[in-house]
């Protein structure tokens, strides 16, 4: 670990990264390769670190150097590791520091559709979820419940972004995932010998504790945007369109919780 640097001023050039920059800057699209994230809590940088990814800097509170934040300095490596006192932290990032500790990550490069499915039976498929809360929620979910990846369409939220990883607890580290276009994805997944599953409240929709979901050998489940769900075109794409069946006049769940039900009764 090189020698943790005192962070004096909130113009230090230094600390940019976890200042200056928006999520968007952060993730460089024109140049992926170039593309930091930002990860929060000792408990999370701990899972991104067993996953293989790059740690690039630290800003950290200056009582957590020796505590709760120790074992990642030395798992880090010679990077350069940020340090002050809480109150000047949290004016430089404009939050406080969840567990104190911040850690400025190379974004990895997102795998192809093709490898990806090889080996999976069951998908998830985010189509424009743009909650970051939502989205860390789906991941953890799907990490906890056997879901094999995760595929987003690119006018979903980037799973990447600080909330979405702090939400999922890190589990956007643990399951593979990429992103695919929304006109298209249907039709990819079926050459790959998947069936595509809507999940919306139609009215020729099946319940979800059907038998016959359960027995499909490669399923895709498809989760849609907090407010108008799925849009008609993809419903009337898919394969089934499937249901949870509501209680006591409730119109539907939110989409992170609908999708642990989801997850859990489609497993196979």
């Amino acid at each position: 670990m090189l020698t943790p640097i005192e962070v004096t001023s909130l113009n230090d050039p230094g600390v940019a990264l976890f200042a200056s920059l928006t999520e968007a800057q952060l993730r460089n699209r024109l140049e992926l390769e170039k593309g930091v994230f930002i990860c929060e809590s000792p408990k999370v940088i701990r899972v991104a670190l067993d996953a293989g990814l790059q740690p690039l800097a630290l800003l950290c509170e200056r009582r957590h150097i020796g505590g709760d934040a120790a074992d990642i300095l030395r798992r880090a490596g010679d990077i350069p590791v940020y340090t002050g006192p809480r109150d000047l932290l949290a004016q430089l990032t404009g939050y406080t520091l969840t567990r104190g500790v911040l850690c400025a990550m190379r974004r990895p490069a997102p795998p192809r559709l093709s490898d990806i499915c090889r080996h999976a039976r069951r998908l998830a498929v985010i189509d424009g979820v743009a909650d970051t809360t939502n989205i860390g929620a789906i991941f953890r979910s799907a990490a906890a419940l056997g879901i094999d990846a995760v595929l987003l369409t690119t006018n979903s939220c980037d799973p990447l972004n600080r909330r979405a990883v702090r939400v999922s607890m890190g589990s956007v580290f643990l399951v593979p995932w990429t992103w695919v276009e929304p006109a298209d994805y249907q039709q990819r997944l079926r050459e790959l010998g998947f069936c595509t599953a809507a999940m919306a409240l139609t009215e020729d929709s099946l319940a979800i504790d059907d038998p016959v979901l359960s027995s499909i050998p490669r399923l895709a489940i498809i989760l849609g945007t907090e407010g108008d769900g799925l849009p008609a075109a993809t419903i009337a794409a898919a394969d089934y369109v499937v249901r949870i069946p509501m209680s006591h006049g409730v119109d539907s769940l939110n989409v992170a919780a609908a999708s642990a039900v989801a997850f859990w009764q489609l497993k196979g």
